[in-house]
Protein backbone atom coordinates (compact mmCIF):
# COMPACT_ATOMS: atom_id res chain seq x y z
CA UNK A 1 0.00 0.00 0.00
CA UNK A 2 1.36 3.21 -1.66
CA UNK A 3 -0.59 5.49 1.50
CA UNK A 4 -1.79 4.31 5.10
CA UNK A 5 -4.40 6.27 6.98
CA UNK A 6 -3.72 6.42 10.67
CA UNK A 7 -6.50 7.56 13.08
CA UNK A 8 -5.66 9.37 16.24
CA UNK A 9 -8.47 10.39 17.64
CA UNK A 10 -9.99 13.79 15.36
CA UNK A 11 -6.71 13.45 13.38
CA UNK A 12 -5.59 11.52 10.50
CA UNK A 13 -1.77 10.87 9.71
CA UNK A 14 -1.63 9.91 5.95
CA UNK A 15 1.78 8.02 5.77
CA UNK A 16 3.39 7.85 2.41
CA UNK A 17 4.97 4.78 2.06
CA UNK A 18 6.81 5.41 -1.03
CA UNK A 19 10.89 6.44 -1.66
CA UNK A 20 9.63 8.43 -4.58
CA UNK A 21 6.78 10.16 -4.47
CA UNK A 22 6.50 11.59 -7.96
CA UNK A 23 3.55 12.35 -10.96
CA UNK A 24 2.53 8.77 -10.82
CA UNK A 25 1.74 8.70 -7.56
CA UNK A 26 0.58 12.40 -6.79
CA UNK A 27 -3.21 12.35 -8.55
CA UNK A 28 -4.01 9.09 -6.23
CA UNK A 29 -2.86 10.93 -3.22
CA UNK A 30 -4.84 14.01 -3.89
CA UNK A 31 -7.37 12.47 -3.98
CA UNK A 32 -6.76 10.36 -0.56
CA UNK A 33 -6.47 13.66 0.91
CA UNK A 34 -9.89 15.52 -0.83
CA UNK A 35 -11.84 11.91 0.37
CA UNK A 36 -10.71 12.52 4.32
CA UNK A 37 -11.56 16.06 3.45
CA UNK A 38 -15.30 15.93 2.43
CA UNK A 39 -15.43 13.25 4.89
CA UNK A 40 -14.94 15.74 7.28
CA UNK A 41 -11.66 15.80 8.41
CA UNK A 42 -10.38 18.76 9.73
CA UNK A 43 -6.57 18.00 11.13
CA UNK A 44 -4.44 15.81 8.64
CA UNK A 45 -0.53 15.21 9.02
CA UNK A 46 1.56 13.76 6.01
CA UNK A 47 4.11 11.35 7.23
CA UNK A 48 6.94 11.73 4.71
CA UNK A 49 9.70 9.90 6.62
CA UNK A 50 9.82 6.89 4.03
CA UNK A 51 10.46 9.66 1.05
CA UNK A 52 13.80 10.18 -0.43
CA UNK A 53 12.12 12.01 -3.00
CA UNK A 54 9.16 14.40 -4.01
CA UNK A 55 8.53 15.70 -7.25
CA UNK A 56 6.85 19.06 -7.94
CA UNK A 57 3.49 17.89 -8.69
CA UNK A 58 3.44 15.67 -5.41
CA UNK A 59 4.37 19.14 -4.13
CA UNK A 60 1.23 20.20 -5.83
CA UNK A 61 -1.09 17.80 -4.68
CA UNK A 62 -0.57 18.74 -1.49
CA UNK A 63 -0.40 22.40 -1.70
CA UNK A 64 -3.94 22.27 -3.26
CA UNK A 65 -5.39 19.99 -0.36
CA UNK A 66 -3.51 22.62 1.95
CA UNK A 67 -5.70 25.05 0.74
CA UNK A 68 -8.47 23.16 0.54
CA UNK A 69 -8.11 22.29 4.43
CA UNK A 70 -7.18 25.60 5.22
CA UNK A 71 -10.57 27.44 3.53
CA UNK A 72 -12.56 24.97 5.55
CA UNK A 73 -10.39 26.01 8.60
CA UNK A 74 -8.42 22.59 9.34
CA UNK A 75 -4.84 22.37 8.51
CA UNK A 76 -2.53 19.81 7.33
CA UNK A 77 1.18 19.67 9.05
CA UNK A 78 4.16 17.66 7.33
CA UNK A 79 6.34 15.05 9.39
CA UNK A 80 9.41 13.36 8.65
CA UNK A 81 11.49 14.96 5.59
CA UNK A 82 14.69 13.27 4.32
CA UNK A 83 17.13 15.65 3.40
CA UNK A 84 16.63 15.98 -0.60
CA UNK A 85 13.03 16.38 0.20
CA UNK A 86 13.90 19.15 2.91
CA UNK A 87 15.79 20.58 0.08
CA UNK A 88 12.79 20.24 -2.08
CA UNK A 89 11.02 22.44 1.05
CA UNK A 90 13.67 25.31 1.00
CA UNK A 91 14.28 25.46 -2.73
CA UNK A 92 10.40 26.27 -3.59
CA UNK A 93 9.83 27.97 0.04
CA UNK A 94 7.34 26.08 0.38
CA UNK A 95 8.97 26.01 4.13
CA UNK A 96 7.44 28.90 4.58
CA UNK A 97 3.93 27.81 3.71
CA UNK A 98 3.55 24.21 5.48
CA UNK A 99 4.00 23.52 9.26
CA UNK A 100 6.62 20.76 9.41
CA UNK A 101 7.62 18.56 12.67
CA UNK A 102 10.64 16.22 12.96
CA UNK A 103 8.40 13.38 14.74
CA UNK A 104 4.62 11.98 14.17
CA UNK A 105 4.11 12.68 18.05
CA UNK A 106 5.29 16.51 18.12
CA UNK A 107 2.83 17.16 14.64
CA UNK A 108 0.26 15.33 16.68
CA UNK A 109 1.03 17.94 20.21
CA UNK A 110 0.89 20.78 17.57
CA UNK A 111 -3.12 20.61 17.15
CA UNK A 112 -3.89 20.52 21.09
Amino acid sequence: MDFVREKYGDIIVEVVNLSRATLKEAEEFKQTLTQDIEMGVRKIVVDLTECEFIDSTFLGALVVSLKKITGLGGDLRLVGFQPAVHSMFELTRMYRVFEAFKTKEEALSSFK
